[in-house]
């Protein structure tokens, strides 16, 4: 992380990229606490989504009249609790009513299991996977890190689909050609670290086209990843090191540790998505304030405009 100097924070930039655009229809799966509902409240007040608010309406009510937020005019769908409301948020979506989903207050096991259903999910022909973007206040861009939050230990082809998810969510942020550093312990291809393997095996299906929109570099351990200069100390010549736009973590817990490091030790602002279902759920902690909920929006906005755009091509 060599530049310090960041002229525009990347998420007020992502923020007023989406101002010529419509808002999308978003099913908010159990709005129940000030936090998720405050959120959601927030970003259709910015133009970011239309919220449909989906669970019990006694609690939706409760919420709302704890945080003083105005409900006129806002749809609400009734569910008995909150798996009931994963499920109504995930069949408004299935029946065209809704562009994206948001997390309220409920685990994330309850929203991924409904999104997951063999029959009556949001499954697509390629692996579902997270995205957290970061605002990381010493480095000169956004940062894409994936997968923290979903898949545990991936294979090969979930690896393949976890970065061509990330790719994907790039282009809508406007990132032409997302350098994409694959991440190990180290930047050399070592067979008793599989993920040093993977790593390599992962950039040779981009060049043979198995993944395609980005530029793949790996192994690369962290630090050459993002410093040009840890790049060079090593003697790496690579377009990615030093640059990356993209970090792919070899397992969920290096993934989770990298992100959460971040933000809670550098002051990252975060963000996030999850990717490869029919439409972008958003995935925010518990933790997260409403920025991290308006960003996520945001993101939702210009993928599904982005994706709406290459459907009328």
């Amino acid at each position: 992380m060599d530049n310090p100097e960041i002229l525009e924070k990347s998420f007020d930039k992502m923020l007023a990229a989406t101002a010529a655009l419509d808002p999308i229809a978003t099913a908010i799966a159990h709005p129940c606490d000030a936090a998720s509902l405050t959120g959601a409240i927030a970003a259709r007040d910015k133009g970011l989504i239309t919220p449909i608010l989906v669970g019990p309406p006694d609690r939706i009510q409760a919420a709302a009249a704890e945080t003083g937020a105005n409900l006129d005019g806002i749809k609400i769908v009734p569910s008995k609790h909150s798996h009931n409301s994963a499920e109504k948020s995930v069949q408004l979506v299935r029946q065209g009513r809704a562009q994206a989903m948001m997390k309220g207050a409920l685990h994330t096991d309850e929203v991924m299991s409904a999104a997951v259903h063999k029959t009556q999910g949001l499954r697509t022909e390629r692996r579902m996977s997270h995205v957290f973007v970061l605002d990381v206040p010493t480095y000169p861009k956004p940062l894409m890190i994936s997968d923290a939050a979903i898949n545990i230990y991936p294979d090969l082809q979930t690896k393949a689909d976890i970065v061509q998810n990330a790719i994907e969510l790039a282009h809508a942020i406007g990132i032409d050609l997302p350098k994409v550093a694959i991440l190990s312990a180290l930047e050399t291809i070592y067979p008793k670290i599989p993920s040093t393997v993977e790593a390599a095996a992962l950039c040779k299906m981009a060049d043979r086209r198995q993944i395609t929109g980005g530029l793949l570099d790996g192994p690369l351990a962290f630090d050459n990843a993002v410093s040009k200069r840890a790049a060079a100390a090593k003697g790496i010549t690579s377009d990615v090191a030093g640059d990356a736009d993209i970090l792919i973590a070899p397992d969920l817990e290096a993934g989770n540790m990298i992100a959460k490091q971040l933000m809670y030790l550098a002051g990252a602002d975060s963000a996030g998505l999850v990717l490869g279902a029919r439409v972008p759920i958003m995935l925010t902690s518990r933790a997260d304030g409403t920025l991290s909920r308006l960003v996520s929006a945001a993101l939702a906005q210009l993928l599904v405009h982005e994706q709406l755009g290459k459907d009328l091509m």
